[in-house]
């Protein structure tokens, strides 16, 4: 996964910088004729019949819901089928509410954005140079406890406060702070840990007063074991069917994604933050600025020329993603309990078809190709500016490709030169009679072109 998100960094940094616009549009289909919602409807059909998706889906514009799609099963095994209402572990877009909420403590003057986390934690390493911003903005060098090898040992089970502390307390840092980015849920769980001390309050309570009450949002709440019967869902892995995923015990997230909530819920938080319901817009401001692609709390997602905010998150099976667009005024929320499909890729294709973008529905067929006709494709492809160089080489009936120095990835052939690697969001497609390969990524209209060596 590691290998993927570089991948996707380097594939926007040469669509950017590098390679020949191809002059080629897709011929107009009735697809793309059709209403917004009709396309939507379309995509989820596609994905849900092809078991890629369960869960729901919310646009809202100008804080008024304009489509909003469910589908699937809230428990599989009791074929309890999902609802508007159906909740969700939204995962780190709980860490948008834990940064909200720090940001709110910092107008109350509770914090400084710039002080040290020493008087908090005297016991983890360079507590004394380590800022209330470089917790916020993942600049602090403590390792997130999910990326160490016992973290999958103890998840299921409860943890206190202490517990954890102790935890993160014993790590080394990765990097004197700020002078690096390194994600790290640690962070988070340390900024919940904060507003907990200078409020002298348990962090969902805490949640209830700065936000729920004041938002009147009714399906978020920091969660604890799954509940069924209080419309929350349980999570699916694919095989050859869905299956129950384990679920990881909250007490271990905390203010890094121990929230629960459903997308509805989602938009009416982001929209309220970014209206300055919650924080002035002098703290949005500093709040949404970029550096190293992090915000603090909160992220770029920008589609084409559009500039958004958001946060995506992952716990067991769950995927979800919200965004907000300020130039356009537009929520978008995803949360899936069931998904075999990037969800980046699926924000992309939900924003194609709301902006009226030529689309195409995915296609999951399975297309049979030799490896005697894979041949023709292998080879060095070059961009005529800057250091871009796709290796592409075969392997028995499978072809890979290569970026500059960085590992292979297979691609599955979708018929017609056109291949696809669906989790990093790419198409390859190939001109044999010209000696080019074009490189579609997700939310780029444009083609690259890069020439056979």
């Amino acid at each position: 996964m590691k290998n993927q998100n570089l991948l996707i960094v380097v594939f926007i940094a040469l669509l950017c910088s590098c390679g020949n616009k191809s002059d080629s549009k897709d011929s107009e289909v009735a697809f793309n004729e059709k209403p917004y919602t009709d396309k939507l409807n379309d995509l989820f059909d596609v994905l849900h019949k092809n078991n890629k998706f369960m869960g729901t889906v919310s646009i809202s514009h100008e804080g008024n819901t304009v489509y909003s799609n469910t589908m699937g099963f809230a428990d599989v095994e009791n074929q309890k089928e999902t609802t508007t209402s159906t909740k969700y572990r939204i995962a780190s877009i709980t860490k948008m509410f834990t940064a909200t909420m720090v940001f709110k403590a910092i107008e109350d003057h509770k914090l400084s954005i710039n002080q040290t986390i020493d008087d908090f934690f005297p016991s983890i390493e360079n507590a004394n140079k380590i800022t209330v911003g470089n917790l916020l903005n993942h600049r602090s060098g403590i390792p997130s406890f999910t990326k160490d090898g016992t973290f999958f040992d103890y998840r299921t089970e409860h943890k206190s406060r202490k517990d954890m502390l102790k935890i993160i307390s014993n790590y080394e840092s990765n990097f004197e702070p700020n002078s690096h980015n390194e994600y790290s849920n640690s962070n988070y769980f340390l900024l919940s840990q904060i507003l907990e001390t200078v409020y002298d309050l348990p962090y969902e309570d805490l949640l209830l007063e700065k936000i729920i009450k004041p938002l009147g949002l009714t399906n978020t709440y920091s969660g604890g074991l799954i509940t069924i019967d209080n419309n929350e869902s349980y999570s699916y892995s694919r095989s050859e069917k869905w299956t129950e995923f384990p679920e990881t015990n909250l007490s271990i997230a905390l203010g890094s994604g121990s929230i629960i909530s459903n997308p509805s819920d989602l938009n009416a938080f982001i929209e309220a933050l970014f209206n300055e319901k919650i924080i002035s817009k002098e703290t949005l401001d500093e709040m949404t600025m970029i550096k190293d692609n992090h915000g603090m709390g909160i992220m770029p997602f920008n589609f084409k020329e559009k500039k958004g905010f958001g946060h995506g998150g992952h716990i067991d099976a769950f995927h979800s993603i919200s965004i907000y667009i300020p130039q356009e005024k537009l929520a978008v929320a995803i949360s899936a309990n069931a998904i075999d499909y990037n969800i980046n890729n699926l924000l992309t294709d939900v924003l194609k078809c709301y902006f009226k973008e030529p689309f195409e529905l995915p296609n999951f067929d399975h297309v049979e190709i030799t490896s005697s006709e894979l041949e023709k494709y292998v080879g060095v492809y070059t961009a005529q500016e800057g250091g871009g160089k796709f290796t592409i080489t075969q392997e028995n009936n499978t072809l890979f490709t290569q970026l500059n120095e960085l590992p292979k990835e297979p691609l599955v052939y979708k018929g017609n030169h056109k291949f696809t690697n669906e989790e990093i969001g790419a198409n390859f497609i190939f001109y044999p009679e010209k000696s080019q390969l074009g490189l579609e990524q997700s939310g780029v209209a444009d083609i690259y072109l890069f020439t056979k060596q």
